[in-house]
């Protein structure tokens, strides 16, 4: 069985800007992380440094966004699923948790590295 609807540019760019609004509704991490990346983005645009380094923490600031919602997706399908209390289903959640836990980290490491180098190295 394909549930899947056949591709519509105009279509999917609709299902994925529901997506945005239901995970901004109903996922308070995502909408932390959002509200933080905002005054990231600003002080991306005002810091006097190079190009390359600016798109360096613009990535490492939207791969956050992005791995927030992969494990928000994990965790509704897990509890689609199952509402039972299940090792292999917190392990899921957990893997999730910790895939955004490193792309904060990668994140922060780049601002401490462009930053250093940046600044004490000029």
């Amino acid at each position: 069985m394909n549930n899947k609807p056949k591709y519509h540019f105009f279509k999917n760019t609709q299902y994925a800007m529901e997506g945005l609004i239901h995970a901004i509704k109903t996922e308070s991490s995502f909408r932390l992380e959002l509200f933080f990346s905002l005054f990231v983005f600003l002080a991306i645009f005002i810091l006097d440094i190079e190009l390359i380094y600016k798109l360096v923490l613009i990535v490492t600031a939207f791969l956050i966004l992005i791995v927030e919602l992969l494990n928000s997706a994990i965790e509704n399908v897990v509890d689609l699923v199952t509402t039972d209390i299940h090792p292999l289903a917190k392990s899921a959640k957990d893997i999730g948790a910790t895939a955004v836990m490193f792309s904060i980290i990668l994140h922060l490491f780049s601002w401490i590295i462009i930053l250093a180098k940046s600044f004490f190295n000029a």
